[in-house]
């Protein structure tokens, strides 16, 4: 028989059978609201590198944190759903805009950069989202605990650097940084199932854990990417 004259369903390829369909609606919702943020963040982003009219740095870091307070404190109600939505908005611009910086460090590098690193992402966090969706449920929400014990690791070796000024150090907490946020991907997606299944329907606060892990990836791979490039250079030297 020949394998090319079988016939693929593709629609199987994208039943998830062991989720509901009110769960399966709640993440089209998360999903739509991750896409606005992403779309809202790079415009974020390019207020700073080119028009200038915001500078990231502490202030937009600090109107993050008090945006996604505000967000937090803000009950989810049909009332407050477009309240809410701009303060998301609102948030992920401000993380955009503290995006700046490093962006405007890897320009200075290769321009390029930024392209790869978006695209990678994209394709991480896809790849990672799909494997958590297909898994059985709840399979991956035993890494919690591993996961929260390596951002603490990480926070620590990041304030001993501070210190030490170790580039090998910076190259570890980096690589073991971008692989850490990779679990959370799987963690926080088979986490948000779980929560809608029980009747949390906070679509718009299950888009902020989500949009997070992104960010954070892309800011890792820009990282890499940037030492990897300077690295080349030095070797043609």
């Amino acid at each position: 028989m020949n394998v090319f004259d079988r016939n693929i369903n593709f629609d199987a390829l994208f039943k998830f059978s062991q989720i509901s369909r009110s769960t399966q609606q709640h993440l089209k919702n998360v999903y739509a609201s991750l896409a606005v943020c992403m779309f809202v963040s790079a415009a974020g982003a390019y207020v700073h590198v080119v028009t200038r009219l915001f500078q990231g740095g502490l202030l937009s870091m600090l109107g993050s944190l008090a945006m996604m307070t505000w967000l937090a404190m803000t009950p989810h109600s049909p009332q407050t759903e477009k309240k809410r939505l701009a303060i998301l908005a609102g948030f992920a611009f401000l993380i955009g805009v503290g995006l700046g910086p490093a962006m405007d460090y890897v320009i200075t590098i290769n321009p390029s950069i930024i392209i790869m690193a978006l695209l990678g992402t994209s394709v991480i966090f896809t790849c990672f989202t799909l494997s958590a969706l297909f898994a059985q449920r709840r399979s991956y929400l035993f890494l919690g605990g591993t996961l929260m014990s390596g951002l603490s690791i990480l926070m620590l070796v990041s304030l001993i650097n501070m210190f030490v000024g170790s580039v090998l150090l910076f190259k570890a907490h980096v690589y073991i940084g971008l692989a850490v946020m990779c679990g959370f991907v799987l963690f926080d997606t088979q986490l948000i199932v779980e929560k809608a299944e029980m009747g949390d329907k906070d679509y718009i606060w299950h888009c902020v854990d989500l949009f997070l892990d992104f960010v954070t990836i892309f800011r890792k791979l820009m990282v890499i990417l940037a030492m990897n490039e300077k690295d080349k250079k030095k070797e043609k030297k």
